[in-house]
Parts: C-alpha cells; structure tokens; sequence
C-alpha cells in the first residue's frame, strides 16, 4: 500500500550528516552573524568616500588660495596665508619654482597640522591604533605611505606636480599614530602654494561607527548564541530523551521504558513525541498479545498432545483388537485436531501481516453472499439446516477491501451459527444501507449469547459450544480471526439480539462503503 512518508535520499545530509544539531543552530545563527560583522567592510569603504571627497576639497581649496596669491601683492601674502591657515586649520608653506621655501605659516607661529608622536599617547590609543591596523589587514585596505617632513619643496610629489600651471595635485599619506594627511599643491604664478592637513576627524568618525557597529554586533552575538542555545536545548534534549527511550525499547525493555509525551508542547517535537509514545504503548501490547497468543497455543497443542501420548501409551499394552481401534481413531481425531489447529493458528499468527500487504478492490457484497449461500445450499447442510439470504431493496453499497478475507469472515459466520442452531432451523443472512457503510447479519436460531460473553468469545481459543458437540470439533480462533480481518477491512464487528425479539444470536457486521471518507 502506498505510502506519503519521504525517501532516504530526501532526508539525507551530506556534509553535517555527523555533526550534532547545537553546534549546527550555532552555525547558522554564527554565518547571518558574519554577515553583520561585513559591516565593518562598508566602514573601510565609507573611509575611502570621505578621503577622496576630501582630496577633491584639498586640490579645490589649494586652487583657490594659489589664485588669491596671484591675486595680492608679495607683501600681503603673508597674512593672506595665516588667514587661510586659521580657517582651514592646515599648514600653509610657499615653495618658489626651484623649490626653495618662501613662507611658512608654522614660521609665523600657527601650530597647525602638528603630527603627534605616538609614543606619547596613552594605552587607549595604542589598542585604538592596532585595531585599525588589524581591521584595515582583514578588510584589504590600501596603506598610504608614511608621512616625512621634506627639506626641499620639489621632494614633495603635490610641488613637482604643481610647477605645471593646470595641475592643482593632492595625496593622502599616514601619519605616525595612523591618522590621514592630505597635502595639496597648485601654482600661484611665480611660486607654488603648499597645504598640510591632518584629517585626525575622519579616523575619528571610523572609529566612532567602527566602535558602534561592535557594541550592535556584540549584543546581536549574545543575544543569538543564548537564543540558539536555548533553541538547541528546546529541540536537543526531548529529541536525545525520545532517543535513549528507543534505544531501551530496541533493546528489549519496552515493559520498563515510559517514552515521554511532552504534553505541553504543541509542536513537530510534542507530536513526535506522542507518536513514539502510542508506537511503544502499542509495541508493548503486541508484545504482550504475542506473549498471550503463544502461552495460548502452548496451552491448546498439550491437550491433543497429551490425549494422542495416552492414546499410543495404551497401544503398546492393550492386546484387544477392539479397544486397538478405539484408541486408534482417538489418535486420529487428535492428529485431525493438531491439522485443525495449526493451520488456525498460523492463519491467525499470519493475517496482520497479510492485510498490510493486501491490495483492496471494490468488491459486491451481494453477489459475494448470494454465491455463498447458493454453493453451502447445493452442497448440503446437517441437521436439516436451510440457509437464506436477503438483499437490501434499495441496493446495497459496495466495500472496499480484499474479497478472499471477506468471504472467510462470513463463511466463519455461517459455519459458528450453523453449529449452534437447532435442527431443521434457518440461518438467515441480509444486508442493508446505514448511512455510508454496508450493515451485513447473519442471524440463528440458537441459544444466543449471554450479555458478559459478547466482547469474550472475540478473543482467541475462547470457545463456547453447543451441547452435545464433540470436544475439539473447533478451535476457537474462529471468531478472533473474522474480528482481525473486518478491522483490516475498517469495519466493526459485535453480536446482539436478534431485531424480531426470537431467540438466537445476531452478528452484525458494518464496512465502509467504497468512496466514502
């Protein structure tokens, strides 16, 4: 029969096949993590922006104060720099063409663009420094070179540059404490204009968001491993609980083993849960029914065992031809009896399996019955027993199930209120429609059955007999195995009253007619 669970290959795992599902929630939780830990990839960029936006500055402001130089007398020049000095904040210095040092805003006392000597500064800085240095590794960053003062103007790349008129030049260069330079140059006519800034601002800002990002990323990082931990302890610790219970069920001690439901949850893990729990309270009462089954079997074979040892004890000694025979056909009712019993018993021990493998087909109850009836009659029934079948007017339903099975159910039927009804009486056999199922009873004349017995003679080598029957005629599996074979089918199977209030039994069976849910 088919079935809607998933093949191997869906659930299987390739590379985490062996590794615990805590460590794998970590991962997963750990790689959205480094995702957000790229951040500091956009800072490195969000850097560079600033700096050319910042060169761009430098070369425009290097070109304005270059025109304005062109633009005052030689003697006004020197407080024209100082002006520009105070309100850029950067080191002005005047180069003529052949690179010799006019002016120098530092000369005239300004303190601008002083470079600090690292080693004066304290640990703060330090760490500050070599988390730059270690993030600016990992992110690739481009590591300007170290920034020298120069003895002559043309050892500066920005002054060389700027001795062509059209060209105002601009570089970025590290500072010992790792902070950025920007230089600047463009000529003035008869000489060259030189700015010198430390953007101490923009390492600053980085470090600021660089700091900020680590606080956002610290906290997420907590928040995520305690939630994944506390996500790995919710699904882990019931799944490794519903495994160690399996394992002492596969290991024998499914009596001892309580598998727990975890009714509180209502998730995939509570439902599986309750699933492995129903699965080992229904393993525990096969185990339990195979245990009883065999006990019962152990039981029934001694009894024609024991009568056929009696049987062939006394041929050895009793010399009469007679009591020879007598204890002869004995042996022969109970060898008839052990074939009896144990094509029973394996039919019975058998047919769970059988119905899980059998494939149902519609089958007509009526037709079944009516064939059933008609060959039981051609061949003859004892005692005088007449055998009737009545169809429902309306038309009966067709089931859904395996025809052979239903046909050792009913003629079980027959054959049980056969034994029981009076001579010359009738067994009578109808069906009718209730709702969507299929109501079939076979009715006797019998005796019936007592209200306490009703759920008992279901049950295997229980066996209540006509009077006046010879002992081990049946062997009681009758009943157990029509009930096994109608809950295969989806039906239900019990005894009652007869409907017209006579004395007799009545065995109702009810099936599922074929389409209905």
């Amino acid at each position: 029969m088919a079935t809607d669970l998933a093949s191997p290959r869906d659930l299987s795992l390739t590379w985490s096949a062996r590794v615990s599902l805590t460590p794998r929630i970590l991962a997963v939780n750990i790689i959205a993590l480094a995702m957000l830990a790229g951040g500091f990839f956009y800072l490195d960029s969000f850097r560079s922006r600033i700096l050319d936006s910042r060169i761009a500055q430098a070369s425009r402001e290097a070109r304005l104060i270059a025109d304005a130089m062109a633009a005052v007398p030689a003697e006004e020049r020197g407080a024209l720099i100082m002006g520009y000095a105070r309100d850029t904040g950067a080191r002005l210095r005047l180069y003529a063409p052949t690179g010799r040092l006019i002016d120098d805003t530092r000369a005239r006392g300004s303190r601008n663009a002083m470079m600090r000597d690292p080693d004066k500064d304290g640990w703060r800085q330090d760490v500050a420094r070599f988390l730059d240095g270690a993030i600016d590794t990992v992110v690739g960053a481009t590591r300007a070179p170290l920034f020298r003062e120069r003895r002559q103007g043309l050892d500066w790349p920005d002054v060389v540059a700027a001795l062509d008129p059209s060209v105002a030049r601009a570089s970025v260069w590290r500072a010992p404490d790792r902070t950025p330079v920007i230089t600047a140059a463009a000529s003035y006519g008869d000489g060259i204009v030189f700015t010198t800034a430390n953007a101490r601002d923009i390492t600053t800002t980085v470090r600021i968001e660089r700091f900020r990002l680590f606080v956002v990323l610290a906290i997420v990082s907590l928040l995520s491993i305690l939630l994944s931990l506390f996500l790995a302890r919710t699904i882990v610790r019931p799944l490794r609980r519903l495994a160690r219970a399996a394992v002492r069920v596969r290991l024998g001690r499914a009596r001892e083993v309580v598998v727990p439901r975890l009714p509180d949850r209502r998730d995939e893990i509570g439902l599986l849960a309750r699933a492995l729990s129903d699965m080992s309270g229904a393993l525990r009462a096969r185990i339990d029914a195979t245990e009883a089954f065999a006990a019962d079997v152990t039981h029934e074979l001694k009894n024609p065992l024991a009568s056929m040892r009696s049987a062939v004890d006394g041929l050895a000694r009793v010399k009469d031809p007679a009591l020879q025979e007598q204890l002869l056909a004995i042996v022969r009712d109970d060898v008839h009896r052990l074939d009896r019993l144990i094509t029973d018993i394996s039919d019975a021990s058998r047919l769970d399996a059988q119905l899980s493998r059998a494939k149902f087909e519609t089958v007509d109850i009526d037709a079944m019955l009516g064939a059933l009836v008609d060959g039981r009659n051609t061949r003859g029934l004892p005692r005088g027993i007449r055998l009737a079948f009545t169809a429902d007017p309306a038309g009966s339903p067709d089931v859904y199930g395996e025809a052979a099975r239903l046909v050792r159910v009913f003629e079980n039927l027959i054959d049980n209120a056969i034994s029981f009804s009076p001579d010359a009486d009738a067994v009578t056999l109808s069906t009718r429609r209730i709702d969507d199922a299929l109501e079939v009873r076979v009715e006797d004349g019998g005796p019936g059955v007592p209200d306490a017995e009703r759920e008992s003679i279901f049950r295997r080598f229980h066996s209540v007999r006509p009077d006046g029957e010879a002992f081990g005629r049946h062997s009681g599996l009758g009943l157990a195995i029509a009930r096994t074979i109608v809950d295969g089918h989806g039906g239900t199977i019990m005894v009652e009253s007869r409907e017209d209030g006579m004395s007799g039994a009545a065995f109702v069976v009810t099936l599922p007619a074929a389409g209905s849910d």
